[in-house]
């Protein structure tokens, strides 16, 4: 179902946006990121969503599923939007 990530956890990110946008290219600047492949969404300021328990766990902005998430939910790398089935 689109609720669910097979890459690792759903992602609750403030904005999404793709890689060549001012604001993903800046942090990209800033954490010293190269990324090769510059047709990807990345996610900005990005916090893990537990489903279970959705009362306080909801995502009012972009839910998404990424492949990296590995710099501290700042900006998680290959991000898919996706629908969350409550």
């Amino acid at each position: 179902p689109a609720s669910q990530c097979n890459t690792g956890s759903i992602q609750c990110c403030d904005s999404v946006q793709q890689a060549t946008s001012p604001d993903a290219t800046g942090l990209f600047g800033l954490l010293n990121i190269v990324l090769t492949e510059l047709d990807v969404l990345v996610g900005i300021t990005c916090s893990p969503l537990s489903l279970i328990g959705i009362g306080g766990n909801s995502c009012s902005a972009s839910p998404v599923c990424c492949e990296n998430n590995s710099f501290g939910g700042l900006i998680s790398i290959g991000c898919i939007p996706i629908i969350l089935e409550l």
